[in-house]
């Protein structure tokens, strides 16, 4: 079993920069993050600022040739996955892992059309919400990444990941269903962000508004359908699972989605509702909740658009 050493990194956000820090620390030679040309410049200028230190990468840019990841770790917005896909081609070899942290049910397949299916682990991030302010981002280091497969021929990347995780001091969870808690994750994307996106509101205040957690319940039901008809297992006990999961959340803790509502940025609510609602007519299964909010965060997207618009006139 070939042994995990060199690691690319495509994104050093609220999450990237986690676990860019963490190998940094335990083999910075071995580490590279991706960027392009505008990145690089901006980053060398002016560095991440985590929990009050600069992060002084080594960065590589697309078109190098000189570095082979062993692991490759995805942890960009969903708009920003078609670019690394493209991004990373030189960095890709036969014994690659790779895992996508992005949200949602959907990239790793987008990513296998293009590198395999047998390079890719089903992932995601779980833990608090790290606060990012521009450069400057916040975590109080509570975090795992929980990964694994369905397929037992995966076995070997999967033991070769939890070796590294292990040495470099990454907690992780490799769960007996996978898919279920990729699904559980994506259940509670759907449901939290989206709705204290839109009602502007913590985890403490979601789950204290009655209201709005029924309204988050009914989110939940559309992606309960969806996935059952996707064949996933279990599903009848996702929602009081992730009710569960609601709770463990720090009370005053902001989700990512409404953290990019706050900051002006572009939302990730085509990957939530968005692929309910398309996954809802593939199945035929209706999904008002999630077409509603759909539109709803698309006019705050607009007024942001608006907005911008009106600034650039003023600077003019």
């Amino acid at each position: 079993m070939r042994d995990i050493k060199n690691v690319l990194i495509c994104g050093i956000g609220a999450v990237g920069s986690i676990y860019a820090d963490k190998i940094q620390n335990y083999a910075p030679e071995s580490l590279r993050v991706l960027v392009d040309e505008e990145r690089y410049k901006r980053y060398i200028k002016n560095p991440i600022i985590f929990n009050g230190r600069e992060l002084n990468f080594n960065y590589i840019l697309p078109d190098d040739k000189s570095f082979k990841a062993d692991l490759i770790i995805i942890a960009t917005k969903y708009d920003g996955l078609h670019d690394v896909i493209n991004n990373i081609e030189n960095f890709v070899y036969d014994d690659t892992v790779i895992l996508s942290l992005l949200n949602g049910v959907t990239s790793e397949k987008i990513v296998a059309e293009t590198y395999g299916r047998d390079k890719l682990l089903y992932s995601y991030f779980i833990g608090h919400s790290a606060v990012r302010t521009g450069r400057l981002v916040i975590h109080d280091d509570v975090n795992t990444i929980v990964y694994g497969s369905e397929n037992s021929d995966d076995f070997e990347n999967v033991q070769r990941v939890k070796k590294y995780f292990d040495n470099a001091g990454i907690n992780y969870s490799i769960p007996d269903d996978i898919i279920h808690s990729l699904w559980l994750k994506y259940m509670l994307n759907v449901a939290a962000n989206q709705a204290t996106a839109i009602l502007r509101l913590t985890f403490g205040e979601m789950l204290a508004n009655d209201k709005c957690m029924e309204f988050a319940i009914n989110l939940m039901k559309e992606v309960q359908a969806v996935a059952k008809a996707e064949g996933v297992r279990n599903t009848d006990i996702m929602i009081e699972e992730t009710i569960e999961n609601l709770h463990k959340m720090i009370p005053e803790g902001k989700t990512s989605m409404l953290q990019d509502v706050e900051a002006g940025r572009k939302t990730e609510v085509d990957m939530f509702a968005g692929t309910v609602v398309r996954m809802g007519k593939k199945y035929g299964i209706a999904t008002p909740y999630n077409k509603t909010i759909k539109e709803l965060i698309e006019i705050i997207h607009r007024q942001q658009d608006i907005n911008n618009s009106k600034n650039l006139l003023n600077i003019c």
